[in-house]
């Protein structure tokens, strides 16, 4: 037996999401497929693993372009001599920003349900097509607050990350009976990673550390799930600071 597989496609900065959980499977003797837009990013990611002793290997990739999600499955699915076809997909593409409803242009909303709902569709769609006849693996798809509730400015993130929910739900109920793991993940609350530090530094040092989620600790989230025995699946989890309301 060879190193099991675990793709990863939205990753970004180390210290993010996407990160932590490359990192986080990486730990447990994954071979890691880092896919993400930009290549520098990547690539610290990757080189953080390879330096740690793991195994791991930057995929540039277009989660939108449906040509760049097959190739990326491709190799998922031969990934080299030594290692097994991928278990694991995790889909943690996304982007947020607030912006008026009024000044919300048509594009804009179109770029943000491409990026966070379409691209979470077709890496979806080609790991239930790659992994359902194998009759195992696990699909995590990355949720927000926005997954539940829409707040003002947040009309186009909202109506992505809800539509990425019901998705997920279709796929539960489609694949579940074939043994096929698909859950999705609620992140509700700000995310203690390089993003909101650089963006609103003043919030993230009013909240304090316990008042954000550590990306290491979703990731611990994340492994948990794909270790669930499947007589006790989760298709939906929520995370929170114990210090958010809702």
């Amino acid at each position: 037996m060879g190193l099991p597989t675990a793709v990863v496609v939205g990753v970004g900065v180390e210290q993010g999401v996407g990160g932590a959980v490359c990192r986080r499977f990486a730990a447990e003797g994954y071979h890691v497929l880092a896919a993400g837009h930009t290549a520098a990013k990547i690539g610290q990611v990757v080189d953080t693993i390879r330096a740690a002793g793991g195994s791991a290997q930057a995929v540039v990739t277009d989660t939108t372009s449906e040509a760049d999600v097959q190739t990326l499955f491709d190799l998922a699915m031969a990934p080299g001599a030594g290692r097994e076809p991928a278990d694991l997909v995790v889909f943690n593409a996304g982007n947020n920003q607030v912006i008026d409803f009024r000044t919300l242009t048509a594009a804009q909303f179109e770029s943000f349900w491409r990026v966070g709902c379409f691209g979470g569709f077709l890496v979806g769609r080609e790991a239930a097509r790659r992994l359902a006849p194998l009759g195992r693996g696990t699909v995590i798809f990355t949720g927000a607050s926005g997954s539940l509730r829409g707040k003002p400015g947040f009309a186009h993130f909202a109506a992505a990350k809800a539509g990425l929910r019901m998705l997920s739900q279709s796929m539960a109920r489609e694949f579940g009976p074939l043994g096929l793991h698909v859950a999705h993940v609620v992140i509700d609350g700000g995310i203690n990673g390089a993003r909101l530090r650089s963006v609103m530094p003043k919030m993230v040092e009013q909240r304090g550390d316990d008042g954000l989620l550590d990306v290491d600790a979703i990731a611990d989230t994340y492994w948990q799930l794909h270790r669930q025995p499947r007589t006790a699946w989760a298709q939906e989890i929520d995370l929170r600071p114990y210090k958010e309301s809702f």
